[in-house]
């Protein structure tokens, strides 16, 4: 097979059904172009203890599988510097010295878009990141000669979005989550991308990065979310929304993919369903454009 798509969580806690939902979507993407389905865990922010094989039990029991094995962001640090020192000999690369709180209160540079970073420290001089250095670690910045980039996704058509000089290595040290997915989606051959539509708007940096590091773009399918009844998206706090959670109201795994697939339009209510069974029912175009809204108190 050639290609792959993948999901990639992060082992923080564990997977609601919005997560095994996207999970399912990716799955069903890549089995239908004869793709390889890829698992990679982003475990370079925070980890809960035991929530990685928690995650993959899930996604199993889903019947789910994927292909190879699962690979672990943590292991992968000297990629990411290798791609860091790539960009650093072409003089793509800067030192930022600036707070959260200061990028938030400073003036936005002439005709940058709203939310981006102002190149506060883009032109500082060798003395003046000394004395700033002094008295606080720097993050590592791209230097982008482009203020958009615009991507294809296969829901969303044509999208442009902004490109700033982003965080590619925080000032802890830790790699930044727009270096390493591409660095990452590189390594593993990954040409298709599927995950939750909010997601969509940093996917111009990314693709533009990947364009910079000499990496195929990969094809994009940004998602609709899970949301609770209030419109916000899906949280522990809103009742049964883990595959644990439904299986302590009485409900299987199938039974829980049931529900999965009836919010796809793939299947009837009650339907017992399995995930090759919607391999032969999937059709791209027919999936829902809008959010699904997730009423525990309506489910049970």
């Amino acid at each position: 097979m050639d290609g792959a798509g993948r999901f990639a969580p992060s082992p923080s806690g564990d997977l609601h059904l919005g997560n095994l939902r996207t999970a399912l979507i990716a799955w069903l993407f890549a089995r239908a172009t004869d793709r390889r389905f890829l698992l990679r865990v982003e475990d370079l922010d925070r980890v809960r203890e035991g929530s990685r094989q928690r995650q993959l039990d899930d996604l199993a029991a889903l019947g789910l599988d994927w292909d190879g094995e699962v690979l672990d962001q943590s292991a992968r640090l000297e990629h990411y510097e290798k791609a860091i020192t790539q960009l650093r000999d072409a003089g793509r690369t800067y030192e930022c010295f600036c707070t959260r709180k200061e990028i938030l209160g400073a003036p936005s540079a002439p005709h940058a878009p709203d939310g981006a970073y102002p190149g506060t420290c883009r032109n500082l001089t060798p003395q003046q990141r000394r004395e700033k250095a002094a008295s606080r670690p720097a993050a590592l910045r791209l230097r982008s000669d482009t203020s958009s980039y615009t991507i294809t996704d296969l829901l969303h058509g044509t999208y442009t979005g902004t490109v700033d000089d982003f965080v590619l290595r925080r000032g802890d040290g830790t790699p930044a989550y727009n270096l390493a997915v591409v660095v990452d989606d590189g390594a593993q051959g990954i040409d298709q991308v599927v995950r939750g539509d909010d997601l969509l708007s940093s996917t111009p940096r990314q693709a533009y990065l990947a364009e910079l590091l000499g990496l195929p773009i990969p094809h994009y399918a940004h998602v609709p979310l899970a949301l609770n009844s209030e419109g916000k998206r899906l949280a522990k706090r809103d009742g049964a929304v883990t595959l644990a959670d439904q299986q302590a109201l009485g409900r299987t795994p199938t039974q829980v993919l049931g529900v999965l697939a009836e919010s796809l339009r793939m299947s009837r209510p009650g339907e017992i369903v399995s995930p090759r069974l919607l391999l032969e029912r999937f059709d791209p175009a027919a999936l829902p454009r809008e959010p699904w809204i997730f009423d525990d108190a309506a489910a049970r």
